[in-house]
């Protein structure tokens, strides 16, 4: 097992939340992809919950690079008055040692965000993972944060893409997606998430993801996206059920070694 296969199947198995293993490995090769393009930037992520793919993100960031998370931060409450949730995403940073600062952290509404928030803050954004509202306003907002403050070979990844269980985030994209025709294509579709680019970039991160090593395990094919052929990358019902029980069984670090 790899450092960072380890990172992941087991320091992230700390924090709580959901990440599927596909999408994980996704995020490595696109990260991994751009650093040896030498394509550097900032890193940024709406709706952080407890910190499982912001640390992801954090990992993967060079030094010099920065790492941004748009929050509420409203679950819970504890008795100092910091919110449950920013204490325990506060910890898990410590845990697993990625401590986070003051700094890198906006909490509020995103929708309420410009661009020059974002930029003002971090500069461009090379990877920006959507994961807010889910609400068809909160999407469109987000959807256009990220755009705007996108550097020229960034990628988008939107969360909870074509769920039954949030319809409008599949309306929100697929808006996005014809309202910048011109410009910006889906080239990477999940179980879970939605991966688009810059069409100038298109075939690097197409071909990035079909080639990836750390997808072999995965069925990786192919599907239209608005005329746009994109890599479909296919988590297996067989191998979800055994990476399932292995995390409810307490053996969640085992996981690592079926990917």
């Amino acid at each position: 097992m790899t450092p960072m296969n380890k990172f992941i199947f087991r320091d992230l198995r700390r924090v709580k939340g959901y990440l599927d293993p596909a999408d994980a490995l996704v995020f490595l090769s696109i990260l991994e992809g751009q650093e040896q393009k030498k394509y550097s930037g900032s890193m940024a992520e709406i709706g952080i919950y407890y910190g499982r793919s912001f640390f992801l993100l954090r990992k993967m960031a060079r030094l010099a690079e920065q790492v941004l998370g748009i929050d509420l931060f409203n679950i819970g409450e504890t008795k100092d008055g910091m919110p449950a949730q920013m204490h325990e995403f506060l910890e898990n940073g410590k845990k697993i040692g990625l401590p986070v600062e003051r700094d890198q952290i906006i909490v509020g509404d995103s929708t309420k965000l410009t661009a020059d928030d974002v930029l003002n803050r971090v500069g461009p954004v090379r990877f920006f993972s959507v994961d807010g509202g889910h609400a068809l306003h909160h999407v469109q907002a987000d959807s256009r944060l990220a755009r705007d403050s996108l550097a020229e070979f960034g990628v988008i990844a939107f969360d909870d893409s074509f769920n039954p269980e949030w319809p409008e985030v599949t309306v929100a994209i697929i808006d996005f997606l014809r309202g910048n025709a011109e410009k910006y294509s889906a080239f990477c579709v999940t179980n879970k998430k939605t991966y688009i680019c810059n069409q100038a970039y298109f075939d690097f991160y197409k071909d990035l993801i079909s080639r990836s090593p750390h997808l072999k395990v995965f069925k990786v094919g192919e599907v239209m996206v608005l005329g746009t052929c994109a890599v479909r990358v296919h988590h297996p019902i067989e191998r979800r059920i055994i990476y399932e029980i292995l995390v409810r069984s307490g053996a969640g670090a085992l996981a690592g070694w079926i990917y």
